[in-house]
């Protein structure tokens, strides 16, 4: 019977995707990646799981959309998101709202980031459950990621609900540092021009000017969703995300076309049926430890509203508690080569592997500086790329 069902699903799949339509290949995507429904998950009750999350189901497909006033662009009431679904459900809506305080947020990025951080909070979880020192996981390219984990010299000498109590913590911390270097990573390999379906390039999307700040939020609500304890993760992350769109207050449909329509020209442009993003947006908070969002200065609805900066994940957490932790990302993609020799300019590349605490802040200059070649030297909060790249990443 399953395999009907599947069969059905990939022909009404690619039958809606012949129409240029992204929902069946996104249903299709979701079915294979977790199955119809997912596996038994781990009881509410269980105190090494977070509530409604699965170590051993990474989260689904969710592609993104560009914050562009151009064709297949969906334009969200607050009113309107649905539900969200870690495991597939019918009532989850994606595109682009515009805020006061954060501009533009893509909430496929919010949901993809949210739940990447629930899962490798779940995934390091059980790792220290067992008494693990190293853990593995692949995001949605087919890079390697490597995590070391050290643990306090007393940790077996802890009383059980303390170990329990710091593991959740320490977990928490962790999920959300990786989430937001996995995100990070994805955006990176887009700039030298990663191909996920082959044939197409994601060079136009990358590092555009709402995506950091859309995926580090998902980071942040995902933190919030896991101390949430007594609640299904998906549940907490419905009424978080309500909440925190209501602070930074969203916008209307309505409202968010016609401020995006704004910056046409400015910020995107078009090229046949096609948008072609103008503005890059490259600050990852390695500065100053926050990132800011690039709000249209035109927007009538929010004029005179600062913009509300968040800070990037750290693992000072990890710290207090006596943990540390060492990640490596095995890139695995074709374009590996072009980034290797960015890091490792003088030295061999082969069997090399990227430590973002180290090397992320040396990509970013090596974009920074071939965004300038590329589309000129006009950078600022209304040219053509936001450019604060040096320095050093938090976390070790």
């Amino acid at each position: 019977m399953i395999h009907h069902v599947l069969l059905i699903l990939a022909l009404s799949s690619l039958s809606l995707a012949s129409h240029g339509c992204r929902r069946g290949t996104l249903l299709l995507g979701a079915v294979a990646c977790q199955g119809l429904g997912g596996p038994a998950r781990p009881a509410a009750s269980d105190p090494w799981a977070f509530n409604g999350l699965d170590a051993r189901t990474a989260p689904r497909i969710r592609p993104g959309s560009y914050a562009s006033v151009t064709q297949g662009v969906r334009f969200l009431d607050p009113d309107s998101l649905g539900r969200h679904g870690y495991w597939l459900n019918w009532s989850e809506r994606n595109g682009i709202v515009y805020t006061c305080k954060a501009g533009h947020i893509d909430i496929a990025h919010v949901r993809k980031a949210v739940d990447w951080t629930g899962y490798l909070a779940a995934l390091t979880l059980e790792c220290v459950a067992h008494g693990r020192t190293e853990f593995q996981f692949k995001g949605r390219e087919p890079s390697l990621y490597h995590v070391q984990l050290t643990y306090p010299e007393n940790w077996e000498r802890l009383p059980l609900p303390e170990r329990v109590r710091v593991a959740r913590e320490v977990s928490r911390s962790l999920g959300q540092y990786l989430g937001y270097t996995a995100m990070t990573w994805h955006e990176i390999l887009t700039w030298f021009g990663f191909r996920p379906q082959g044939y197409k390039s994601e060079f136009p999307s990358a590092f555009s000017w709402e995506d950091t700040y859309s995926n580090l939020l998902g980071t942040h609500i995902a933190a919030r969703a896991l101390r949430a304890e007594d609640r299904d993760f998906s549940e907490a992350v419905t009424s978080i995300l309500e909440e925190t769109l209501e602070m930074l207050e969203v916008r209307s449909a309505q409202e968010a076309k016609r401020t995006t329509d704004t910056v046409r020209g400015r910020w995107f442009t078009k090229k046949g049926l096609f948008p072609v993003i103008v503005k890059r947006h490259l600050d990852l908070g390695y500065n100053d430890g926050y990132v800011s969002p690039c709000l249209v200065s035109d927007s009538r609805a929010c004029r005179g509203r600062q913009a509300h900066r968040l800070p990037v994940p750290t693992l000072d957490c990890l710290a207090q508690y006596g943990f540390s932790t060492k990640l490596k990302i095995e890139p695995r993609v074709w374009e590996n080569k072009r980034i290797l020799k960015v890091v490792f300019p003088e030295g061999p590349i082969l069997g090399r592997r990227i430590e973002p605490a180290a090397h992320f802040p040396r990509i970013m200059d090596y974009i920074a500086t071939e965004a300038i070649h590329r589309y000129g030297h006009d950078i600022g909060p209304d040219g053509l790329l936001t450019v604060h790249t040096s320095g050093s990443a938090g976390g070790t």
